[in-house]
């Protein structure tokens, strides 16, 4: 049972964008709304960050790992969901929830990522170093920070608000 009412309209007009963006407006959205200022930064951000060096697939790969570390099955859900139709395995799915990649520059940015999570951002001298090694540059590693700012933001926010699942679950 939802903790926060799942809004289908907001003053803002945050919903109404989000729908033509996305073609729905998944439940998370519809209960962020109900903090107008929380929904409109999530969007700010999530804007923003599509802008960034990091390509659409890997964008989604942090989006699922960072939801596995997080514990979050609703976001686990969404993105096992975004990441199938963007082309990538079931296998691909399963491992890229590990941090693992077949190529070795997304592998390091997923490791690098999940290193931020665990550590809280206080990544060591030898995961950078490794990171490095493997082509990550200054923009990717900014915006890896982000990109777990975003997710655990939606992750954390799901945890306090339980909306609906409205995406095939897949546990966390």
């Amino acid at each position: 049972m939802p903790r926060l009412p799942q809004l289908t309209e907001d003053d803002a007009g945050l919903l109404d964008e989000t729908r033509r963006q996305l073609g729905r407006v998944p439940n998370l959205y519809a209960a962020l709304a109900n903090g107008p200022a929380a929904l409109g930064g999530y969007l700010a951000m999530r804007d923003q960050l599509v802008k960034g060096v990091l390509g659409p697939r890997l964008r989604e790969q942090l989006a699922l790992l960072i939801a596995q570390e997080n514990d979050c099955t609703y976001c686990v859900s969404a993105h096992t969901l975004r990441g199938s139709t963007m082309g990538l395995t079931e296998k691909e799915l399963l491992l890229t929830r590990d941090a693992t990649d077949a190529d070795p520059h997304a592998e390091a940015v997923l490791q690098i990522a999940r290193e931020v999570v665990r550590q809280r951002g206080r990544v060591g001298d030898a995961e950078l170093a490794r990171a490095r090694a493997a082509g990550v540059g200054n923009a990717e590693l900014a915006e890896i920070v982000a990109h777990v700012a975003l997710n655990t933001l939606s992750n954390y926010f799901n945890h306090l608000a339980q909306p609906e699942l409205d995406f095939p679950e897949v546990t966390a």
